[in-house]
């Protein structure tokens, strides 16, 4: 069914994602951005940053043929959460409330990477290792002077994106003033399958559970702190780094599983809450070039490869004649994930503004609202559907 060439400028999981389906539908695809395959994967190793990928998206992968090249021993389900309020609060979902085995699968980013990295060299996608520079007239420039020729340019290429900019597509950022800081820690008590998730007065602490290694039961955190706060903590020398952080560790959990200890190196990235309008003619962004919402949720990936999944059908579904860059479809694509996106998005930002407010009156107004959501099933089947990547409501 190919009609014209399709240039992917970003070779992160989004992008990866965005070419294996291309190729897999026949278009002509065309990566652009650095190689860097993961290092091999190391028993009792792993990678700092993890998602927790949906059903939604693993039904994606699984039929980019992605999902069966995974290393099911570094794949961890998620069977239920518990969310703890910053008073008496707590929301305990299992996946079998909505008739659901897993609500979301835990994994490395690199494990992905490297199951991308080796199905589109399986199909041979050319990948020119450069970076982008410009657009001019339908054509790709490339910081080495390549000129490459692009009926439709998908911008896969990042929150700072340098295609958003090029293509002159607007955009809006509201920076949170935290930091997500992650590292994965050796729990005294076995996680059971369960992401647990405390809001407390110095941000949302989560820990997602991992695979045991041979220092015992692991899990991976991400805590979203201050920026101020962040800074201090990532200045500090390793022993009292790991000191302060296991020692706050242990006050925000109330000890649920144990003793928490670091066993990787402690890593920050900034928050933002962004969206865009998502295309211009003959462009197309997708994943953070295109949107980013507070990680409190996990969702940031499950976005992007929804845009992905959804581009390629609106590709597929389009009339014979039509060019993969016209506008009239780009537009069908923008409506598609408009309220995906934006749902999350006023989620996500509304959570963080409710536990923001340390007022007496709200914190007791929303702990006590969690005590009463415990006790409703069917708002508990949608927070499982949110969890898993659904639409919330």
């Amino acid at each position: 069914m190919s009609t014209g060439q399709i240039v992917v400028c970003g070779t992160g999981i989004v992008g990866l994602a965005a070419a294996l389906g291309l190729a897999r539908d026949g278009q002509k695809a065309v990566l652009l951005g650095p190689r860097k395959p993961p290092e091999p994967a190391r028993p009792d190793v792993y990678f700092p940053r993890v998602y927790a990928l949906s059903p939604e998206s693993r039904r994606f992968l699984g039929e980019l043929g992605v999902w069966n090249m995974l290393d099911s021993a570094r794949v961890t389900p998620v069977e239920s959460m518990q969310v703890y309020g910053d008073a008496s609060g707590h929301v305990a979902l299992q996946a079998w409330q909505a008739v659901q085995t897993e609500m979301a699968w835990i994994i490395e980013s690199s494990e992905l990477e490297r199951a991308l990295h080796q199905a589109v060299q399986v199909f041979g996608t050319v990948w020119h290792e450069d970076r982008f520079s410009a657009l001019q007239n339908g054509t790709v420039l490339t910081e080495s002077g390549r000129s490459l020729r692009a009926d439709l340019v998908i911008g896969a290429d990042g929150a700072k994106s340098p295609v958003r900019e090029a293509a002159g597509i607007s955009h809006q950022s509201r920076p949170y003033h935290q930091t997500g800081v992650v590292t994965h820690l050796t729990a005294e008590l076995p996680h059971g399958n369960a992401a647990m998730q405390w809001f407390t007065s110095d941000g949302v602490v989560a820990l997602l559970p991992m695979p045991d290694t041979s220092e015992g039961h692991q899990v991976s955190l991400v805590w979203s702190m201050d920026d101020e706060q962040a800074r201090a903590l990532l200045a500090m020398p390793q022993p009292e780094r790991d000191a302060r952080l296991q020692a706050g560790l242990l006050a925000a959990t109330g000890g649920a599983l144990g003793r928490l200890t670091v066993r990787s190196g402690v890593h920050g990235f900034p928050l933002f809450l962004e969206r865009s309008a998502m295309v211009a003619p003959g462009v197309a962004l997708a994943g953070d070039a295109a949107h980013r919402v507070h990680p409190l949720a996990g969702q940031g990936l499950n976005l992007g490869l929804g845009d992905v999944a959804q581009l390629l059908a609106t590709l597929r579904a389009r009339p014979s004649g039509c060019g993969p860059g016209q506008m009239n479809l780009l537009r069908r694509y923008r409506r598609a994930r408009a309220e995906p996106v934006l749902a999350m998005g006023l989620v996500t930002d509304g959570l963080h503004r409710l536990f923001a407010s340390h007022s007496a009156p709200v914190v007791m107004a929303r702990n006590v609202g969690m005590q009463l959501v415990d006790r409703l099933p069917f708002i508990k089947r949608r927070l499982i559907s949110g969890a898993s990547g659904e639409r919330p409501w």
